[in-house]
């Protein structure tokens, strides 16, 4: 089956960061897991929830994808850090508030969290009058779907995201912005 398109704009993405949303504490939060995801090269929720603060040294945020085993590294940047400070978590070894009550049911607590942000989601994109309904997994969409767009190679972009093949990503990327093949095929009957 055709992958369903699940990326958003470069500018949709600015319009989510941008958006005042103190007012609803947890629309905030959801907003704020998705920017990080997308500072993170499409992290996954459930890595995002399982990172400890111990995983953060020397600038570099250091992680094992659940999904693949896979060790990765992502350089820490300020727009990271702005979103960590700005939810204490306390003396929990968690550096993100998703598990809030570390070592009673954390799984349960990430599966909570992760419907109740994903639901968050969808209903700020859709006042944001954005098609696509808005998700954790549309972060990490994005984030290769805009590193496409600017001609990132696919090797960064399947070393970024974790993939074990270039195949994967390529797979992943198929589905996801057509806007080249559109233009090409204007080009092309322009010329009939």
């Amino acid at each position: 089956d055709k992958t369903v398109k699940r990326a958003i704009s470069l500018e949709e993405v600015k319009r989510i960061r941008g958006i005042e949303l103190q007012a609803d504490p947890s629309l905030d939060f959801a907003r704020d897991m998705f920017m990080f995801s997308f500072y993170t090269r499409g992290m996954s929720f459930v890595d995002m929830a399982f990172l400890k603060k111990k995983d953060l040294q020397n600038g570099m945020l250091s992680y094992r994808r659940k999904k693949t085993g896979q060790q990765l590294s992502v350089k820490w940047e300020k727009e990271m850090q702005e979103i960590v400070e700005k939810y204490d978590t306390g003396n929990s070894p968690y550096l993100l508030a998703v598990i809030k009550q570390p070592g009673k049911e954390e799984r349960r607590q990430y599966l909570n969290m992760a419907h109740l942000v994903n639901r968050k989601l969808k209903a700020l994109g859709k006042s944001l009058g954005i098609l696509v309904p808005l998700t954790m997994y549309v972060a990490r969409h994005s984030w290769a779907s805009i590193a496409k767009s600017k001609n990132i190679p696919l090797s960064v972009i399947s070393d970024g995201m974790g993939h074990d093949s270039e195949a994967t990503t390529q797979i992943y990327l198929a589905s996801l912005d057509t806007t080249a093949i559109d233009k090409a095929n204007k080009r092309i009957l322009k010329s009939l």
